[in-house]
């Protein structure tokens, strides 16, 4: 490992060094005989033996560089074992992660600078996942499990929480890590759903009506989803009308279902405008 410089601040890099926090991560993975393991920045491979060891195959994705030269050399006597020298937010999933008979599992301690895009991407192809054991920020998964009408719930929580069961596995401290980070960090278990928790019309419209609710969080709902893109074909008093939602309340206070419930009026309005 002497080859390997040290971890570039740019690149958001704190490689995971405690031996007894690894144990629980491989643990925490449940990976299945012969399993497809996706594992995303796996920096100086804490992680990697251990999954090597366990997975049917093991696809690799490593930004930097000079990390993905070294896991080449580490693993080029096994075919079982793939690297991929790209950006996460940049590789085609679809392509890489095809639909298999026994669903990929995912592990990864995330660079904290692109978690939320990365797990956007991973929302993306929830129905090619068989599960997720994700290292991230506390502030970032404290997000993921909050209940509606608290600071932290949010966008990640309705969207996330629509196609996964997700629980908090345990908490790593900074002494866990090389450089140490200034935060606590979580390891969070995602386990993809048969069906969305809730009907909600458009999924695509869908996204437009949570990410509008949240868009400006002292306002209220109706002032936020007025400024919506949507709010041209539907009007929105009428709407919150339609769905007993008191527009005066914020984002925040929405459950899934009462987004889900504005979601399908907005997409049988939008339907009904389109087919006029």
């Amino acid at each position: 490992m002497s080859a390997i410089r040290r971890p570039l601040k740019s690149l958001g890099q704190n490689f995971l060094v405690d031996g007894n926090i690894i144990d629980r991560i491989i643990e925490t993975a449940a990976i299945q005989p012969d399993q497809s393991v996706l594992e995303i920045g796996p920096g100086r491979g804490a992680l990697t033996t251990r999954l090597a060891e366990q997975a049917g195959q093991l696809v690799l994705i490593e930004f930097d560089h000079a990390l993905a030269s070294w896991h080449r050399d580490q693993h080029l006597s096994n075919s079982s074992v793939t690297v991929v020298d790209a950006d996460v937010l940049k590789v085609d999933l679809e392509v890489l992660l095809p639909d298999v008979a026994q669903k990929w599992n995912v592990v990864a301690n995330l660079p904290y600078n692109i978690s939320t895009e990365v797990l956007f991407r991973l929302y993306g192809v929830h129905t090619r996942l068989a599960r997720m054991t994700l290292m991230l920020q506390k502030e970032v998964g404290d997000r993921l499990v909050a209940p509606p009408d608290c600071s932290a719930y949010g966008v990640t929580t309705v969207l996330l929480g629509l196609w996964f069961d997700i629980s908090r596995a345990f908490i790593v401290h900074p002494g866990s890590f090389h450089p140490s980070p200034k935060v606590d960090s979580v390891v969070l278990n995602f386990i993809p759903r048969s069906e969305a928790r809730a009907d909600v019309g458009d999924e695509e419209i869908f996204r437009a009506v949570v990410k509008s609710a949240f868009s400006m969080r002292r306002k209220t709902l109706y002032n936020c989803l007025k400024s919506a893109e949507f709010a041209k074909q539907v009007d929105c008093r009428e709407l919150l009308e339609a769905c007993a939602i008191d527009g005066r309340r914020r984002g925040e206070t929405l459950s899934l279902e009462e987004f889900a419930l504005l979601s399908r009026w907005v997409t049988d309005a939008v339907r009904a405008g389109s087919n006029g």
